[in-house]
């Protein structure tokens, strides 16, 4: 399926669903970058190796007769000129603005926070990026996930809120073993800060004892250490 394709540390005790603190495209990445790859899975295994369909005027996707989600649209890369374009600036489509919420949420946030990632109509920008997009798209919205529509001559970034994805995810505490290296072989991320985050989400009570985060929950446990500058020497579960 390819979701893993070239796809300031904070106090531990609050909830990590505040993004009012989160004023960089690099924290975004960190603060989400982790439950959305985790769900990922998830929605992965749910469809399944079916094809993918877009119906615009439905402002749906579907992946065969038992498998249709809602959409929206967030924007578009061209394989030859390598850059996006956001939903909300693409005239042309005549997309209709209830399939660009999303994006357009985003956008306010992007102006708020002057992260020019989520303001600026268009830029340079490759197929690898995409999964960055996906990722802080779908945290900032609480997706349920996002998709890639490769139709060739570019791809599609949509992200997707549904009952049934959500319903089909799983507690798996050896996917974090799996997930967090992926991460991070992925994406330049302070290690400490993304493995926190990552962990909060999933519902992991979490003590540090100086470079040495413990993490439990349900009678399982997640150890791991740091070096000096926050990188991962050890993941343990």
């Amino acid at each position: 399926m390819g979701f893993f394709d070239k796809i300031f540390k904070q106090d531990k005790t609050k909830t990590s669903s505040n993004t009012a603190q989160l004023r960089t495209e690099q924290q975004l990445l960190e603060r989400y970058a982790g439950i959305v790859m985790d769900r990922q899975l998830d929605f992965g295994d749910l469809i399944g190796e079916n094809n993918w369909n877009i119906n615009i005027s439905n402002q749906e996707i579907s992946f065969g007769a038992d498998f249709v989600f809602p959409i929206q649209v967030l924007g578009t890369v061209s394989h030859s000129s390598q850059t996006w374009l956001w939903s909300w600036a693409n005239k042309q489509s005549g997309l209709p603005e209830s399939i660009i919420q999303d994006a357009l949420k985003l956008k306010k946030y992007g102006e708020e926070n002057e992260i020019d990632l989520l303001r600026k109509d268009t830029f340079s920008f490759t197929k690898d990026d995409l999964h960055l997009m996906g990722i802080i798209a779908s945290g900032i919205n609480n997706s349920s996930g996002y998709y890639i529509c490769d139709y060739g001559q570019g791809a599609m970034v949509v992200t997707i809120k549904s009952e049934q994805i959500d319903k089909a995810r799983t507690e798996n505490h050896l996917r974090i073993m799996t997930v967090f290296p992926q991460l991070i072989s992925e994406f330049e991320v302070n290690h400490n800060t993304a493995l926190t985050y990552y962990l909060t989400d999933k519902g992991y009570s979490i003590s540090e004892n100086g470079s040495r985060l413990i993490a439990s929950k349900n009678g399982e446990t997640v150890t791991a250490e740091f070096d000096e500058l926050s990188r991962l020497t050890k993941l343990n579960g």
